[in-house]
């Protein structure tokens, strides 16, 4: 609930014109204005021909099913580098560390074993969106443990590259997989994870608006 009262009930006018104030319910503390979380108007899509409206959907359908495995490594990242500051002791943070790479293998290797080339190759690029860090940026970070869980599961098994980066300013497909997840986070067929990567939506909708930025 939304209650409005009056700047001047409240003591609180400027230059002698009644402010308008917002309380939420819940919330002891009057507010001018309510922030609003960012949204985008869609417009309906649009194919020169059958064969990219073909390209689009399927690049659709691998970009929902592998998503989710990038929220959670972007989350499992988080998770061990915020755990990992609070260890001082060296044995203590290598035993940790072992733990979470044991529970993604176990949660996740076999799944990630079943997707094709192509979506290995989506999945690496929004890992780099999700954490900021390409798959062989996270492999020289953390270690013998992840190399051995992207190799065996993604880079080595499909023969993929694990420093391909999320670059939807500059790469057409990358701008495709940004739109097909707006939409879907708008949908509520994803959980929105925010991009670390600096990019704004509607730039980019803007900018390959034109044929010829297309590659």
């Amino acid at each position: 609930m939304v209650v409005s009262v009056s700047g001047q009930d409240q003591e609180l006018a400027v230059d002698s014109i009644p402010e308008k104030l917002i309380k939420i319910e819940g919330d002891s503390v009057f507010h001018s204005s309510i922030s609003l979380r960012e949204a985008y108007v869609f417009g309906r899509l649009k194919f020169d021909d059958y064969d990219t409206k073909l390209k689009y959907y399927i690049l659709r359908r691998k970009t929902l099913k592998v998503y989710p495995y990038a929220k959670m490594a972007a989350e499992r990242l988080v998770e061990l580098k915020d755990t990992l500051a609070t260890i001082k002791k060296k044995g203590k943070r290598k035993k940790y560390t072992r733990k979470i790479q044991k529970y993604i293998e176990d949660e996740f290797s076999e799944k990630l074993k079943k997707l094709t080339r192509t979506e290995g190759q989506i999945l690496v690029k929004l890992v780099h969106r999700q954490t900021g860090n390409t798959s062989f940026g996270l492999v020289k970070e953390l270690r013998s443990g992840w190399r051995a869980f992207w190799y065996n599961t993604t880079a080595g098994f499909f023969n993929i590259s694990i420093k391909a980066e999320y670059n939807p300013e500059n790469v057409h497909e990358d701008y495709l997989i940004e739109d097909i997840l707006q939409r879907a986070f708008a949908a509520g067929k994803l959980e929105r994870q925010k991009s670390v990567l600096d990019y704004d939506y509607g730039t980019l909708i803007n900018k390959w608006k034109s044929p010829s930025k297309k590659k």
